[in-house]
């Protein structure tokens, strides 16, 4: 089956340009579960791996729409953005969430991680809610809406542990980002915005997906209004806010001998600082090992996390004209540097990886390299930089700051 949301950035871009005549009603249609989801973009994942940028699609959008008609569009297209930039400041909760699933995973009751899987895989007794848990399963995808509920319900109504729940989706997500999927599950969690959650209603799935209730509504009276209640977690240690790395925008080459190392966070080189260089050699590396044995990623995922590694390389050959380099290893910083050194390369530059699998691996990638002798030069879009300044609180004050920004660049 193929993918349900584009990959590649030829199928990306012509699904935003079929979309793009629909931004206007997006406000209004928005919330609407409908079977093919065309009244929704579907371009969660090409924009989380930028096989199409942000940028581009706000461009697009305020050239042919007004700001007014096109906000509630812009504010969703700036939220991924809000979750990195809050995640970037706060690293630990992501560490912090992938030690718990590994904690929990061993000590949880074997009851209740029986309960956990067995909601997990579609079995919970509560059929609407298994008919999204299989959606995604066997789609890669699921409505925003739907994961609300759904999150909700794992959460409120099952009282599972978000951190098992927010793991399902990471796992089976073909758009799952670190930010957005764990910060996500945080706030429905009650976690991220102190005394507010997120609680599951029939009378809202009823209203916006009655296809999951119709010919089977069993269970659902668990869901009925008023009967769900809120069920924070314990939040341990609240963490404190770092100070953003710091990443230049441009980049000037030491040497003729540089490479360019791609990465599943950004991988249209061909735009922005990248765009103009002359690198001697370009590789990007995967480890099927780690995602399928540390993070326990679906086969679609990792074929999914492959198809855009190879669209990349292939856009980049053609645009910089040089080798180009797809490594296949169980430990990428090792593969990495062996690259570098093999290709006599005295700097590796790349767009700076967000925090979660990618970034895991970069102090081991600086160390290896900085022993070869080699020097890893990381850069920051200038719009990552701006946006992710903004973000000093909730979404709202943000977006207050984000669309100043947006009115004095785009009109």
């Amino acid at each position: 089956m193929p993918p349900f949301e584009p990959l590649t950035r030829s199928d990306a871009l012509d699904a935003w340009r079929e979309f793009l005549p629909k931004v206007p009603l997006y406000a209004s249609t928005r919330n609407a579960v409908q079977p093919g989801h065309s009244n929704v973009s579907r371009l969660g994942a090409c924009i989380r791996f930028r096989t199409l940028l942000e940028d581009e699609v706000i461009r697009d959008t305020l050239e042919r729409h007004a700001f007014g008609a096109a906000e509630k569009w812009l504010q969703e297209i700036c939220w991924r953005r809000y979750w990195k930039g809050w995640l970037e400041a706060r690293p630990a909760i992501w560490t912090r969430w992938r030690q718990r699933v590994r904690t929990l995973r061993m000590e949880l009751p074997a009851e209740r991680l029986a309960r956990a899987d067995a909601v997990a895989a579609g079995a919970s007794g509560v059929a609407c809610m298994d008919s999204m848990a299989r959606e995604l399963m066997e789609t890669g995808y699921l409505h925003n809406h739907a994961r609300m509920w759904w999150a909700s319900f794992w959460i409120h109504v099952e009282q599972l542990p978000w951190e098992l729940g927010a793991d399902f989706f990471f796992r089976h997500l073909l758009d799952a980002d670190p930010a957005s999927n764990t910060l996500s599950w945080r706030w429905v969690a009650g976690l991220h915005t102190p005394g507010k959650s997120y609680l599951v209603r029939l009378s809202n799935i009823e209203k916006y997906a009655s296809h999951y209730l119709a010919g089977d509504a069993t269970g659902s009276e668990r869901l009925a209004d008023g009967s769900v209640v809120t069920t924070v977690p314990e939040d341990i240690d609240p963490v404190a806010v770092q100070p953003l790395r710091q990443a230049p925008a441009s980049f000037t080459p030491s040497s003729k001998s540089f490479g360019i190392w791609l990465h599943p966070d950004d991988l249209v080189p061909e735009v922005g600082p990248l765009a103009g260089l002359s690198p001697t050699s370009i590789a990007a590396c995967f480890s099927e090992r780690i995602y399928r044995e540390t993070f326990q990623l679906s086969s679609r995922r990792i074929a999914g996390l492959k198809v855009v590694l190879r669209d990349a390389l292939e856009r980049a050959s053609a645009h910089f004209g040089c080798a180009t380099l797809e490594l296949e290893a169980d430990d990428p910083a090792d593969a990495l540097c062996s690259w570098a050194v093999e290709n006599k390369l005295s700097e590796v530059v790349a767009l700076a990886p967000m925090v979660g699998p990618v970034h895991d691996m970069l102090a081991r990638l600086e160390r290896l390299l900085e022993a070869a002798g080699i020097r890893l030069t990381l850069l920051r879009r200038p719009s990552d930089a701006t946006a992710f300044s903004f973000v000093t609180a909730g979404f709202f004050p943000f977006w207050e700051k984000m669309r100043r920004h947006l009115n004095e660049v785009y009109i």
